[in-house]
């Protein structure tokens, strides 16, 4: 059992811990093919808009609960003086087991995928990848085995903890990271007819959006920078006072949008030069199927594709690792702090249960298809559970205390670093501002569009 509680040893490793935790497979799977389909550039720009007024000052709000509280996640209304809020702590608790469920096993698939890759087995042009992704995912064993692997690589740094385990792993995973995807951005932006896929992504055509981009764009900000998991309050948790919270959490959000953006300037001019160089239209609307389906064929038909796919299989297998070892943690701390169990066991206990869940998802691939929760089967429910109501539930219920429960001035100095981290007031009356009117607002639209669009 801990007798003191963690912290982040440096700021560089407390910035890329936190960048880690941003930085996943929404960035590298689900933000190219949500761009794709909304408008491209059109997306792109909505979504900085909606990082900087309404997201970030979230960010900061979480960050700054955390590390007013400095403990886990189900103990940070009692502490805040608010011990009947306590049930909203178990939801936010629930939200990363519920993702780490579905979660693991897409890391699995990245594994697998890095592994076919480095054996160079994209090879014919006009395989039929998707039947093979089918065959794949809904096969019985196969997918386990790579989602325990994926599962043993996370849990590895959360064995050393927090300055031996999670800052020292995340330091090179995020380096590799950087480094391996603007490879694949280069070598996808050189490629013939690759500029039109670029115009698409980055010169935004107003006219494109509407009501669903808007909805589409935040609702992809709030999960790709775990907003509403409880990472950002178990990372905050380990941040020192001194540390400034709004520049932590501004260069968080500004990280993670850069790397999505990479990926798309690594996805879509690639998806465009194929198309371009077989005479057909690009394949934008693939949806989820673009990096596991569409992309193999794509690196198959490129000059040096199987080196890129080699490349690129590592970034999303390292992206995938970086958020998962942080919603693991989110776990961890409550068996540490509430079971009071060493360390060790409290991972081991986190990877059983994520393990047990991950199985369950994972055979509703194939084996356990036949079994549905409204409408979906088991992998899909839990997706669907987690983005459209935990997280979000979990950030009006945190957007709504931060505003209306909590005692102003304890959000202001916490937030300002008591006058000690440089934090100015105005950025403070700025944040209070959007959380206490315009972010429970944004939050119930969100909510509702989930479910009305």
């Amino acid at each position: 059992m801990e007798k003191k509680r963690e912290r982040f040893d440096s700021h560089v490793g407390m910035i890329l811990a936190m960048a880690g935790s941003a930085v996943g497979l929404g960035n590298l799977w689900r933000f190219p093919f949500l761009a794709a389909q909304n408008g491209g550039g059109a997306f792109i720009f909505v979504y900085l808009i909606l990082l900087l007024t309404i997201c970030i000052p979230v960010l900061m709000t979480e960050i700054t609960l955390g590390r007013k509280c400095r403990t886990n996640v189900t103990r940070v209304y009692d502490n805040l003086g608010a011990p009947r809020w306590r049930w909203a702590g178990f939801i936010t608790l629930l939200t990363p087991i519920v993702i780490m469920a579905f979660y693991t096993v897409v890391g699995g698939w990245s594994v697998k995928y890095l592994i076919q890759a480095c054996a160079f087995n994209f090879t014919a042009p006009d395989a039929d990848y998707a039947s093979a992704f089918s065959g794949f995912i809904s096969s019985t064993w196969e997918p386990l085995v790579y989602t325990l692997i994926f599962l043993v690589i996370t849990a590895a740094a959360n064995f050393g903890g927090v300055k031996n385990g999670i800052e020292r792993f995340s330091k090179p995973m995020m380096t590799v990271l950087s480094v391996t995807i603007i490879l694949v951005a280069i070598r996808s932006l050189t490629l013939p007819g690759a500029s039109e896929g670029t115009k698409y992504l980055l010169i935004p055509d107003f006219s494109k959006i509407d009501g669903k981009v808007l909805i589409t764009a935040l609702g992809q900000a709030f999960m790709s920078l775990s907003i509403g998991i409880g990472i950002l309050l178990t990372y905050g948790s380990y941040v020192k006072t001194k540390e400034d919270i709004a520049m932590t959490a501004i260069t968080t959000g500004l990280i993670d949008t850069l790397f999505a953006i990479i990926a798309g300037l690594a996805i879509i001019p690639a998806v465009y030069a194929i198309a371009y160089m077989n005479g057909t239209a690009p394949a934008v609307n693939a949806g989820p199927g673009l990096v596991f389906i569409t992309l193999p064929g794509v690196f198959a038909s490129m000059p040096g594709g199987s080196i890129i796919a080699i490349l690129f299989f590592l970034s999303l297998l390292l992206a995938a690792v970086t958020s998962a070892i942080s919603m693991l943690e989110v776990i961890v701390r409550y068996f540490i702090e509430e079971w009071k169990l060493s360390r060790n066991s409290s991972v081991i206990v986190s990877m059983v249960l994520i393990i047990l869940l991950g199985c369950i998802c994972s055979l509703s691939q194939g084996t356990l298809s036949g079994i549905t929760i409204m409408g979906n089967n088991i992998f899909d429910f839990f997706d669907v559970i987690s983005s459209d109501v935990l997280i979000t539930v979990g950030s009006l219920i945190m957007v709504l205390f931060a505003g209306w429960r909590i005692k102003k001035k304890d959000f202001m100095d916490e937030l300002t670093g008591h006058n000690t981290s440089g934090t100015p007031r105005w950025i403070f009356s700025f944040v209070y501002f959007m959380v206490r009117w315009i972010s429970p607002i944004v939050i119930i639209v969100i909510m509702l569009s989930n479910f009305l669009l």
